[in-house]
């Protein structure tokens, strides 16, 4: 339910909560993530010396979701394991999210089958300019098959549609840094009490006040992992020729392709840069398509978020 590095927290089959430490040969089996163990993760374990618990083995995972991790040595990190579902928790305003940070974690959960919602938070603030970008971007990714849902923590806006999504799923929620996401966990739950950080006023970017991913057990039913406020979504372990895979409405022109392993870039007679052109794809998920198929890291991708 929480690991910090050294310590894992644990809930048994029969709810009770035990901290445990990992066996040795979990940190040299050629793990290339910087947590050998995840949030979310199922694994065995024994009682040992000192009534210390240790954990032996983990079972195979059904799904993750990772990013690259700020930790040049390891590969990536995983922010979660074995979800039902996402939720991507974005602001407009402070701070705001882009349409690059969406894009690339709607890739990453795409590509592990993960359902994902969008929730646009902080609803109440948005001025009148807000509120039209807002309706757009609801249009773009509610076209695409992405439910989206406007919410507000202080004024209850979308907090009961949230926790009816919630209820007797493991979900995942991620999210800028500042985006509200400690705030909708407790409207949506008032039994959970996590830490709510201010905004800062001089740079308008959350200062992180979850340090480590947790997961919380819902009194209605169901889990929730809340992970670290984030400033960028590196994607790993994706192939540039399966990307245009998990954008979904470049997938389903595919075979309207010239080509049938067409990029959408310099190709001829290309379905998806003329649905681009006659307004069919949005030219912000074409150009967010481009920019990670274009980045020159070869290794993992990471863009910067702030467009």
């Amino acid at each position: 339910m929480r690991s910090t590095g050294s310590w894992y927290i644990l809930r048994k089959e029969n709810g009770d909560i035990v901290d445990a430490r990992i066996k040795g040969k979990f940190r040299i089996k050629g793990i290339k993530t910087t947590n050998p163990i995840a949030v979310g993760d199922w694994v065995k374990f024994f009682e040992g010396e000192n009534n210390e618990y240790v954990i032996s083995e983990i079972e195979d995972r059904k799904n993750y979701v990772i990013r690259k991790s700020v930790n040049l040595s390891k590969q990536a990190h995983i922010i979660g394991a074995n979800v039902d579902c996402a939720l991507l928790v974005v602001t407009l305003a402070n701070p705001r999210t882009s349409t690059g940070f969406i894009d690339r974690f709607l890739v990453s959960t795409e590509a592990y089958g993960i359902e994902t919602v969008i929730v646009f938070n902080k609803c109440d603030l948005l001025s009148e300019d807000e509120k039209e970008e807002l309706e757009y971007l609801i249009a773009v990714y509610s076209v695409i098959g992405y439910r989206c849902i406007e919410s507000s923590a202080l004024t209850g806006l979308g907090v009961e549609e949230i926790r009816e999504l919630l209820q007797d799923k493991t979900t995942l929620l991620s999210g800028h840094s500042g985006a509200g996401k400690s705030s909708l966990i407790n409207a949506v739950d008032p039994s959970i009490e996590t830490k709510v950080g201010e905004i800062s006023e001089s740079h308008f970017k959350g200062k992180h006040t979850t340090t480590f991913a947790e997961m919380f057990s819902l009194s209605f039913g169901g889990d929730i992992i809340d992970t670290p406020g984030i400033k960028g979504f590196g994607i790993v372990d994706i192939e540039r020729d399966e990307l245009n895979h998990y954008f979904k409405e470049m997938m389903a022109l595919l075979p309207e392709c010239k080509f049938s392993n067409c990029k959408h870039l310099d190709e001829p007679h290309c379905a998806v840069k003329a649905a681009v052109e006659a307004g069919e794809i949005a030219i912000e998920r074409y150009n967010n398509y481009v920019a990670m198929m274009l980045d020159e890291d070869e290794n993992h991708w990471r863009i910067n978020a702030h467009d």
